[in-house]
């Protein structure tokens, strides 16, 4: 696996990539009945998260 050199294709891979993974942590809590936290940043630093609804404490308390 190689860094991507243009600085607007890995930004635009990050945020497929990122949606996707949100996506998955979202089906597998409703799927499976699973407590689920995430928590991601983007090479700039920003902040995305998911949490179940029992974790949302988990990402109050650590952000």
């Amino acid at each position: 696996m190689r860094r991507i050199a243009n600085a607007i294709s890995r930004q635009v891979t990050f945020c497929k990539r990122r949606n996707g993974l949100l996506k998955k942590a979202f089906e597998l809590s409703v799927l499976c009945d699973a407590e689920v936290a995430l928590i991601v940043f983007s090479p700039k630093g920003k902040l995305y998260e998911f949490a179940s609804p029992r974790y949302h404490f988990f990402t109050d308390l650590f952000l």
